[in-house]
């Protein structure tokens, strides 16, 4: 299994790399990112074989989208997967700031709105700032926001947008697994192709693992496991660095710190657990990761490619870092 290898995303019809872009960073996660650096990120990413890209509106306030839009508007628009996302119109005035991004465009904010109309303008808006005429995934972002509105009418249309081809596969992004659970029991058949799971199946959470991925197995669904470096956590466990924990709990500091010790007696760097072990479960289909430096994304690709031997993970379990029935990468 290597970061590069294409394997079809569920029944969609789509096939992407197994390692992922998320694009967050380049739109201002927590610190600013230069355009030039933004357009490097990109460019390295698909020098090193990634062809699966997930960014969204409220990402900068529209700036990661224009971004990946100029980015990728050179490339072969049949050999990537692009996914973003819909639950918020950026407008100016948009009352739904948020103070994670850095330096956003003046004026400009997001709005949720999970209506039919809304998502409708959502996604034209987005397809501008993409340069693109038709968007590979769309997922339903934090539909546990406006949950009823999001099942039916965000869902409604675009289920009519897949059916029109504008949209080739719908899924949902969610922060926790009991939101995708009842969205995918909920929505009208045949329901979501994909589930975009952040920070619920990684070395620290596997709260997706009991109830959410065999359901998405059952039904065919393709996970995508993001936020597996826990917001950066992982990489870096002090207070105040870019992972969105002024103080780390203690709980998940000491959890780290099992992951590391573990880490150290085979030879195995941290973040390439972090990145490999999602993909031993048989609904997830690809891992998706940030970067804000060309350095980060080829990182990450070598953490994806790092060899890690089958006894490592029998160690983590037998520590108690894992539950015993939590699949593993084999190879």
């Amino acid at each position: 299994m290597r970061a590069d290898d294409l394997v079809p995303l569920g029944r969609t019809g789509l096939r992407v790399s197994r390692l992922g872009l998320g694009l967050a960073s380049v739109g201002g996660l927590f610190a600013p990112v230069a355009q030039d650096t933004a357009a490097a990120v990109i460019d390295t990413a698909w020098e090193a074989g990634i062809r699966l890209y997930d960014t969204a509106p409220v990402y900068g306030y529209g700036r990661s989208e224009s971004r990946t839009g100029a980015a990728l508007a050179s490339r072969p628009r049949e050999a990537y997967v692009l996914c973003t996302k819909v639950g918020r119109i950026i407008e100016p005035g948009g009352p739904d700031t948020q103070p994670i991004w850095a330096n956003p465009p003046p004026g400009l904010g997001p709005r949720l709105d999970y209506s039919y109309a809304g998502v409708l303008r959502g996604i034209e808006e987005s397809l501008a700032r993409l340069r693109l005429d038709r968007v590979d995934v769309v997922h339903v972002h934090d539909p546990d926001e406006d949950f009823p509105t999001a099942v039916r009418e965000a869902y409604r249309a675009l289920a009519e947008l897949r059916d029109a081809g504008t949209v080739r596969a719908v899924s949902i992004g969610v922060n926790h697994a009991p939101v995708a659970v009842r969205f995918l029991r909920e929505a009208a058949p045949p329901g979501p192709d994909c589930v975009l799971l952040a920070g619920r199946y990684t070395l620290l959470d596997q709260s997706g693992l009991d109830e959410l991925l065999p359901l998405c197995a059952e039904r065919g669904v393709a996970v995508m496991a993001a936020g597996v470096y826990q917001g950066g956590l992982l990489a870096d466990p002090r207070p105040g660095a870019l992972h969105g924990y002024g103080a780390v709990p203690r709980r998940l500091l000491w959890r780290v710190r099992a992951w590391a010790a573990v880490c150290r007696a085979f030879d195995v760097p941290l973040l390439a657990a972090a990145v490999q072990f999602p993909l031993g479960h048989p609904a997830v289909t690809s891992v998706v990761v940030g970067a804000r430096s060309p350095d980060e994304v080829t990182g990450s690709v070598d953490f994806f490619n790092h060899p890690v031997p089958p006894g490592f993970w029998r160690a983590v379990k037998a520590a108690g870092l894992l539950p015993e029935h939590a699949p593993t990468p084999t190879s």
